[in-house]
């Protein structure tokens, strides 16, 4: 969707009051006078934008959303006259800390500076806007055959721009370095207001003279830049240990160099990398580029022992590598045991303590399994490793990569308040010294009584080791302290970098001092105050000033930096763990799986997997993950007034529009499930609040439609009469625009009771089912189940459909109203579980009604009978593909594409519970092939599509669907659930509503 859309349906949608902080009341006024963009200093905006993915939590002045380097300039303007900070921010993914600040006024640049400016293929060179995502720049180079080498495991959603303010890398850092090699030229707005074109200039040339003879903030700056890096020669040979990696301070030992010309220049460019918004607001970089290999393979190096694995790093990089990447056997039992990774640590053998990567790539390679087996000869014959991992196809690749992007978020899942929180995290050693500096780490760790989990970049000598703290008490804290106060001796003792990765923020820079002594502590801070001297742009962060550092007058920004400061959590941190009517045991409880969200922001990640459908579409921060998980946390620690949680604002914005896609419960790594929460909250907001018209019509759905399906064709008539929409609208809110479902005279129970049941003997079938008659399939759309009941029977599966099983509860349970679920999900568990003892299974059509046996319906009830029917509960598609029921079908030709190509929408409940794959699997085998479409949520979710309110938004996100169905080579599209074909039946030049796959199954008979 367009930038316009999205800010016309953002003004729109979200169109509730929200009234500006009192202090900062007439700032936002000036700001809304100066600038194009967005403007927001309400409470909501605070505590959204108060967190990142680090440990800490500082509520801004409030939120700007620049357009263009012209809205940069008049916020920097009038935030400053107003003497308010400013702190420039990405997607808020950063680790340390460096993109949230007390009293800042953020600028925002993801929302609107997200353009790639221009390619330049044959330089390997692109220009860009701060705020695009790598994974979106990566994918618009792929055509020239480039990349952007630097590839930090948040690709996916962090922003260029703040990988250049962090000066980011990732795992190929050992093949290709970090951000400040790659960054030619920079244009930043310092806190003047004023614009500074960074690149290189020749020391001493006309251009130079030319630059250092005027009397402005540019020619002070390279003046004072030169005089700080010529003075400090050799303090600077001594101090800056020589890494691959070096994140932290300003990089004094790179901003004046020798160009391919051989002469002494200086770029500025590269004092910005790395600098974590304290100089200047970046609005514009150009990039160098590498080629992209065409092909890479992987090997994973199984040890006994973690400090074993480490031995063998220098080993490892004797060969021509790509990435040397180290995970523990935490990493491993925490994705073994999480709903969206498992699959991924499937083939790590029993037993391993540690595990290497190695990537080896077709431009140092023409060989991989020479190369291979070339390691493997000196890791397991002649080394301690006991078994390798290969994979040489994209997919077996991209498994392991997964697991191994995955481990930081993954860590945070831990059980209890004891988490591997990040504040020493990426400290970094030269490789030869790795196993000497863990073993004195681990004694570190011995003497404060805790335990670490151990992952990274260890080709590079980063490691990222999260000791196992509870911060939410004095001790943890105080033991953080002393924690990094020794590691920062130890790295020092090993010539190494207290940040190799995550910068400095508030979690390090006040050790600053520490690691680069005195000498270059001052240069710090007289380059700082060159760029910024008054110190307005993020003060505090990478260096710090003493109460004598006078920078006018009775000002305190940038005075001291105490990492305890500024906590998420904290010894004073406290929330209310309410009554809940569903189950929140298996997450620690209701509190605990709000606090799950560590911020990472995964949930605005845009090109993949399910999470998160609304934030794809509107690309508003309160609609995500994180957001909701934010605003929930606020409600439940009292950081909200008590009755918020029940306001208008916070229902129809932060509840009513998550559309329960689960895709959180499997997306997101450390399993917040939004869905979940949404329905406990809504549940308790019916309580206090009662329940509206809409809601109880939807939620008795099954009701409305049997009396519609009665009435037909009388019923579908009347709804198209002149007025009949309007009034439904006005008196419902359901959107006039929607085509309503149509009602069928047959119901798929009076079809299946006129044909005599099932044409399968029970004594002689192979399996006996219960198809469940859900209501879209049983009132609107009998033509998927009657499919399902073909295609079971050709498979010798006796098949009955019951006449008195209550609806499943899904609109009832999307809707918040749990009362009515659980009566439901108790009346089909007493139904149903004396037919599961005697053997039968139940199958489903409706994926959503199937996920709702399977999951919910443990959520809702106790006890061995409603687990006996869950675990008996099955999607049509995955009860033929795990008994393998489809094998036996009489299918004539099963060749890959006999029956042409199918374009595959799943379901989103089905994806989040890790069930989609097998539709996937039977369409193959009948003879179709498959495009899996890497698609989010239809945008329909149940009754939320009909929502005259979210009519604009439920179709902003079904665009997002059918760019990917014009982009598949499928000859027509398959889906499972009723809500995705009544969208894409909707989508204009549609023919029709798409077939449930079953139905192309039974074409196939």
């Amino acid at each position: 969707m367009a930038i316009e859309d999205r800010d016309a349906w953002s003004a729109r949608e979200l169109g509730h009051a929200r009234p500006d902080a009192a202090k900062y009341r007439d700032l936002a006024r000036d700001l809304r006078a100066r600038v194009e963009g967005g403007v927001e200093f309400d409470e909501y905006a605070q505590i959204l934008y108060s967190t990142d993915g680090s440990i800490y939590r500082a509520k801004p002045a409030g939120v700007v959303f620049p357009t263009d380097t012209s809205d940069v300039q008049a916020a920097v303007e009038v935030a400053t006259s107003h003497e308010v900070p400013i702190l420039p921010r990405g997607t808020g993914s950063s680790l340390a800390g460096q993109t949230v600040g007390p009293g800042c006024v953020v600028l925002d640049v993801s929302r609107h500076m997200d353009d790639i400016l221009e390619i330049r293929p044959d330089e390997k060179r692109v220009r860009i806007q701060p705020g695009v995502v790598q994974d979106d720049l990566d994918a618009a180079l792929s055509e020239y055959g480039l990349k952007f080498a630097p590839d930090p495991a948040s690709s996916n959603r962090a922003t260029v721009g703040g990988g250049i303010g962090n000066n980011s890398t990732g795992a190929h850092s050992v093949r290709y370095g970090i951000t400040d090699a790659y960054t030619e030229t920079v244009t930043a707005v310092l806190s003047d207001g004023s614009l500074l074109q960074a690149r290189e200039v020749v020391i001493d040339s006309p251009e130079w003279n030319d630059i250092v003879s005027k009397d402005d903030r540019e020619a002070d700056i390279y003046r004072t830049v030169r005089a700080v890096v010529e003075d400090n020669a050799d303090e600077i040979e001594a101090r800056y240990p020589d890494l691959k990696r070096r994140v932290s301070g300003y990089n004094l030992d790179r901003v004046v160099y020798e160009n391919s010309a051989g002469e002494r220049v200086m770029n500025l460019a590269t004092l910005f990398v790395g600098s974590e918004g304290t100089l200047g607001v970046i609005v514009e970089a150009e990039l160098s580029l590498v080629t992209v290999p065409e092909e890479t393979a992987l090997a994973l190096y199984c040890f006994d022992d973690l400090v074993t694995a480490m031995e063998a790093v220098p080993v490892a990089l004797e060969y021509d590598v790509s990435a040397v990447e180290l995970m523990d056997d935490e990493v491993f039992r925490l994705a073994a045991n999480s709903d969206g990774y498992a699959e991924y640590v499937e083939p790590i053998p029993e037993g391993t303590d540690a595990a290497l990567l190695l990537e080896f790539d077709s431009e140092l390679h023409d060989d991989f399994e020479a190369a291979i087996d070339a390691t493997t000869e000196r890791f397991i014959h002649d080394g301690a490793a006991f078994e390798v991992v290969e994979a040489y196809t994209d997919a077996d690749q991209a498994d392991i990569w997964k697991l191994r992007k995955a481990a930081i978020p993954l860590l945070m899942s831990l059980e209890g308040d004891a988490k591997p929180y990040p504040f020493i995290e990426d400290a970094t050693v030269p490789p030869a010294e790795l196993a000497a500096y863990v073993q004195k780490f681990e004694a570190v760790l011995d003497d404060h009584d805790t335990s670490a989990a151990y992952f990274a970049h260890a080709g590079s000598g980063t490691l990222h080791v999260r000791p196992i703290l509870n911060l939410k008490s004095e001790s943890g804290v105080e033991d953080m302290h002393s924690i990094t106060d020794d590691v920062t001796d130890l790295v020092l003792e090993h010539h190494g970098s207290f940040s190799g990765e995550h910068g400095d923020g508030m979690a390090r820079t006040e050790f600053n001092p520490k690691m680069y002594g005195e000498t270059l502590w001052d240069a710090f801070k007289r380059v700082k105050t060159a760029f910024d001297p008054e110190w307005w742009m993020h003060p505090g962060n990478v260096v710090y000033r003493s109460g004598a550092d006078d920078i006018g007058p009775d000002s305190d920004r940038g005075v001291g930096a105490d990492m305890r400061e500024h906590l998420r959590y904290g010894a004073k941190y406290q929330s209310i763990e309410p009554q809940t009517t569903l189950d929140f045991t298996d997450e620690g409880g209701f509190s605990h799986l709000v606090e799950l969200c560590n911020g990472c922001g995964t949930c605005r990640q845009t090109g993949q997997e399910v999470m998160c459908p609304t934030y794809r579409a509107s690309r508003e921060e309160v609609q995500t993950t994180r957001g909701r998980a934010n605003l929930l946390r606020s409600a439940i620690s009292g950081d909200l007034r008590p009755d918020e949680i029940h306001s208008e604002r916070f229902q129809e914005e932060v509840l009513d529009l998550c559309i329960g896609c689960k895709g959180c419960k499997s997306d997101c790594p450390t399993g917040v499930d939004m869905a979940k929460l949404k329905a406990e909250v809504k549940h308790q907001h019916h309580q206090a609040r009662g329940i509206g018209l809409r809601e109880r019509l939807f939620a008795n759905i099954d009701t409305a439609s049997k009396v519609g399906s009665m009435l037909a064709p009388l019923s579908n008539w009347a709804t198209k009469l002149p007025g009949v929409r309007t009034a439904m609208q006005k008196a419902l809110g359901i959107a006039p625009e929607r085509e309503l479902p149509p009602f069928r005279r047959e119901t798929l129970r009076d079809w299946f009771e006129s044909r005599g049941g099932s044409t399968v003997e029970r004594a002689d079938a192979n399996a006996r089912v219960v198809l469940f008659p859900d209501t879209y399939t049983n009132y609107s759309y009998p033509a998927a189940g009657k499919a399902a009941v073909t295609v079971l029977e050709a498979a010798d599966v006796h098949v009955s459909i019951p006449d008195d099983t209550a609806p499943s509860g899904r609109a009832a349970y999307s809707t918040g109203m749990l009362d009515r679920a659980k009566e439901r999900a108790q009346s089909n568990t007493d139904r149903l579980v004396g037919q599961v003892e005697d053997g039968w299974d139940i199958v489903f059509v409706e994926p959503s009604d199937a996920v709702m046996f399977q999951d919910e319906y443990c959520n809702l009830l106790d006890g061995q009978r409603v687990e006996q029917v869950a675990a008996s509960s099955y999607g049509v598609l995955e009860y033929l593909d795990v008994f393998r029921l489809d094998e036996s079908l009489p299918v004539d030709d099963r060749s890959l594409g006999a029956a042409g190509t199918l374009s595959y929408h799943g379901h989103c409940n089905q994806k989040g519970t890790n069930k989609d794959h097998h539709a996937v699997g039977v369409l193959r085998r009948v003879g179709y092939d498959v495009d899996p479409l890497d698609t989010t949520c239809c945008g329909m979710a149940g009754s939320f599509g009909y929502h005259d309110e979210h009519y604009a938004l439920s179709k902003a996100i079904g665009s997002i669907l059918f760019d990917a169905v014009d982009a598949s080579d499928g000859d027509r599209v398959v889906a499972p659930g009723g809500s995705c074909r009544s969208q894409l039946g909707d989508r204009e030049g549609a023919n029709g509503i798409p077939q449930h796959p079953i139905e192309a199954v039974a074409d196939r008979l």
